[in-house]
């Protein structure tokens, strides 16, 4: 059978039933799968700029050829061929129709990701990246989005994490540099992902026995290294991960960005990375969503509260004025409530944390001068192997979304409702919400008997910035 056929398209539809007919073939060998895999990737790249100049067109490519009795009947192989096609692929035409396929069929299905994983995609995708963002910026996004999408989901070998060095790395932090003026960038968010996801990667490859670069010396965490070096000229990322840290409501991208900073606030070099009025504007949010998780989210808070404790020990907050003492004091008191018929019995990890935050100088009752914490560094008593390692193996499935106790209330009273209970106060209760976030969500982290709404801690929901005048965050 041969599929060596030129066409001439009068208009767009005639482009869709070609392809139709190119995917309909019965194949039953390996040779007749890649002439017809051939057929369909010369027609959509000939075609690409004409008939498929959208994501939305691409998206729909890729649904056809999913469904097609091409894949389905021989699925497994048409994927790792199309697989191989990104590996040997120079043509950017022929990239557009490969990504698009690989996202679309990744998302779908983990084991495409798996497999691009197995297969050595990783290192080719860093290559792609670097080489493509000047001639041709959607597929250098759709290649970041790919890169993001199989690294969030398995473990990177550190012989294809070598791959990534300083410059990469600085690269990324740059394009988001260039982009600083406009946070609703398409790029904005891919390259933050990106280095998100290469932080936990390192993170995980530190903690693994045998893991390293060639030579056995341990692998160099190249994110933490750029912002370390070069921490005053990349400003823009750190103030863009605190806002998707508001943001996100996406438990794993949560959790990548708070490994992060965890890392940030634990590493000497980079104590002051942050301008002040971001980490002001970061305690607001840790506050927020700490109140707002639900009892058996326990291993969200335990990364939360992991975070708190540098961030309050080693940064600038430690210097007076200090920031919101009171209402960090109420939080901690309200994590280690007494059980009752309202809370769960406490569990002994949010116990130890709660007890370390508390040591932090300044929030005892006798405050202990600023100038005692200027020596702490990583390696300091105050944090423990064991939070390392708890940080960096704290995962969540990608696609679940952040559990909230205002939410789960919401539900309950609207099930009592439609089974005719009279739910008292109510009235009251909903007068105390105040809007989550800018995704529109609720978290005033009441619910449970607990009551305590922004407005009785003078949580209003507005930032420091607000407060002061400014309204560059903004929660509302």
């Amino acid at each position: 059978m041969e599929f060596e056929v030129s066409y001439t398209l009068d208009d767009e539809q005639q482009f869709w039933d070609e392809l139709d007919d190119i995917l309909s073939v019965r194949c039953k060998s390996p040779g007749l799968i890649d002439q017809a895999l051939r057929a369909f990737l010369r027609f959509t790249s000939t075609y690409r700029e004409e008939y498929l100049g959208s994501e939305f067109e691409l998206t729909r490519c890729s649904c056809k050829l999913l469904d097609s009795s091409l894949f389905r009947d021989n699925e497994d192989y048409v994927r790792r061929q199309i697989v191989y096609g990104l590996l040997q692929e120079d043509s950017g035409n022929v990239l557009h129709v490969i990504t698009a396929f690989l996202f679309v069929d990744g998302r779908r299905k983990d084991d495409t990701f798996e497999l691009m994983g197995q297969e050595g995609c990783f290192p080719r995708l860093v290559e792609l990246i670097r080489s493509c963002r000047d001639d041709d910026g959607w597929l250098h996004r759709r290649l970041l989005e790919l890169l993001y999408e199989m690294s969030r989901i398995q473990r990177i070998r550190a012989g294809d994490l070598c791959c990534v060095d300083d410059a990469f790395v600085a690269y990324l932090f740059q394009i988001i540099e260039e982009l600083s003026d406009d946070v609703n960038d398409p790029y904005h968010y891919p390259v933050i992902r990106v280095l998100l996801v290469l932080n936990e990667q390192y993170m995980v490859c530190a903690h693994e026995p045998g893991h390293g670069e060639p030579g056995g010396a341990l692998l160099t965490n190249r994110v933490i290294k750029i912002i370390s070096l070069h921490g005053s000229a990349y400003k823009t990322f750190g103030e863009n991960i605190i806002l998707l840290l508001n943001r996100e409501t996406e438990m794993s991208l949560q959790l990548l960005t708070l490994k992060l900073l965890y890392l940030l606030f634990t590493t000497h070099a980079t104590h002051e990375y942050f301008y002040t009025n971001d980490l002001r504007v970061l305690v607001d949010v840790m506050i927020r969503n700490l109140l707002d998780l639900p009892d058996e989210s326990e291993s969200l808070r335990h990364t939360y509260l992991r975070v708190l404790y540098p961030l309050l020990a080693h940064t600038q907050l430690r210097h007076p004025p200090h920031y919101k003492r009171e209402e960090i004091l109420k939080l901690l008191n309200v994590l280690s409530v007494v059980p009752s018929a309202h809370f769960q019995p406490l569990d002994e990890t949010t116990a130890r944390l709660v007890t370390r935050c508390r040591k932090v100088p300044w929030l005892k009752e006798e405050e202990i001068p600023s100038q005692g914490l200027l020596g702490i560094s990583h390696g300091s008593a105050a944090q423990s192997t064991l939070s390392v390692t708890e940080v960096a193996g704290t995962t969540e499935k990608p696609g679940t979304m952040m559990p909230s106790r205002t939410d789960r209330r919401q539900m309950d009273d609207e099930r009592a409702r439609a089974n005719g209970v009279d739910i008292g106060g109510e009235g009251a209760y909903q007068q105390q919400q105040q809007p989550r976030g800018t995704n529109g969500s609720n978290g005033n982290g009441g619910g449970h008997g607990q009551q305590l709404a922004y407005s009785q801690w003078g949580l209003n929901g507005k930032s420091p910035s607000e407060d002061s005048g400014s309204s560059r965050w903004n929660f509302s």
